[in-house]
């Protein structure tokens, strides 16, 4: 009888890509999520759950990103300072006037776990406001995440 051994990625067998990813008119949630797929590496088929070997994110065009039903006017981001009753709220409306990539980070922010190796893949996205970005050297490949599902994109 033959023993069958589980083979152990490491960083420097990763393949690692550069991704680019054009958010106009996608819906935040469905866009975090496939972000946070593609950073934590689980759509390859060598996914180690103890490895960083996900993949690079530049997105672009953030400040066009769509929130469905009354999300914009209702939903808020809180923050505290550390003093006794120094808890802070922004409207997701304001922070998308002001800073619309915050908006599309912290949502991926919460679905990377929350340790250092989750902090490790954060570095590993980059988001813009515009449609300028100072990665063309990286030859990023252009994922359409609008032709993946229907719900995907929202018209205004």
């Amino acid at each position: 009888m033959t023993m069958k051994s589980t083979k152990t990625l490491k960083p420097a067998d990763c393949n690692i890509k550069w991704y680019l990813i054009d958010a106009t008119d996608l819906v935040l949630g469905r866009l975090a999520s496939q972000i946070a797929t593609i950073l934590r590496g689980k759509n390859k088929p060598s996914f180690s759950p103890s490895q960083d070997c996900g993949d690079y994110v530049v997105v672009i065009n953030a400040d066009k990103i769509q929130l469905t039903g009354k999300k914009l006017e209702q939903k808020e981001y809180f923050h505290h300072s550390g003093y006794i009753g120094g808890i802070h709220g922004e409207k997701a409306k304001d922070l998308m006037q002001e800073k619309p990539e915050k908006v599309l980070i912290k949502a991926v922010e919460r679905m990377i776990s929350r340790n250092s190796l989750g902090a490790k893949q954060m570095t590993k996205l980059r988001v813009f406001a515009g449609s300028e970005h100072p990665h063309a050297a990286q030859n990023p490949i252009v994922l359409d995440i609008a032709s993946k599902n229907r719900k995907n994109k929202r018209s205004v």
